[in-house]
């Protein structure tokens, strides 16, 4: 049997997840987007040594799109027209990540007219958090529908 189509919500979060897949930076990158509910965003990653900087753990670039990317699709789970840009992120790492696999969680805090406001941290594979950061997001005039990606699985 068949499982039915999303609608709804869960469409939305199907589409978003299917944009992150089809965006450019994500070849460079073993990552997937994970939506469970309104406001609430996981990008499951693989560090690679690929993403060392010279002294051999990641490098903040990877921290930075780990933590953007769950923050802002945690608070693009909320709009369902637009595509949202980051106007402002904040970092605060507190732990080298090396080669595995970590969580970055990104929850909605507040806003949902013009800014919307979320945080994200990263979870490494022993379960510590080792950064987080917290973003401001805007309304873009990019029609979301209009995206290539942008499609219910």
């Amino acid at each position: 049997m068949t499982p039915p189509d999303p609608t709804g919500a869960e469409a939305h979060f199907r589409a978003l997840e299917s944009l992150y897949a089809a965006a450019p930076i994500n070849r460079l990158f073993e990552s997937r987007l994970e939506i469970p509910e309104s406001g609430l965003a996981r990008i499951h990653f693989e560090i690679q040594e690929t993403h060392y900087h010279a002294a051999g753990a990641a490098h903040g670039t990877s921290y930075f799109k780990m933590l953007d990317d769950a923050a802002f699709y945690a608070a693009n789970s909320l709009v369902t027209d637009r595509f949202l840009l980051t106007t402002a992120f904040n970092l605060l790492l507190t732990r080298p990540l090396r080669a595995g696999p970590v969580v970055a969680e990104g929850r909605w805090i507040s806003g949902q007219r013009r800014v919307f406001v979320a945080d994200a941290r990263l979870i490494g594979p022993d379960g510590e958090e080792a950064a987080r950061g917290t973003g401001t997001f805007m309304r873009s005039q990019i029609p979301l529908a209009g995206l290539p990606g942008y499609r219910a699985a």
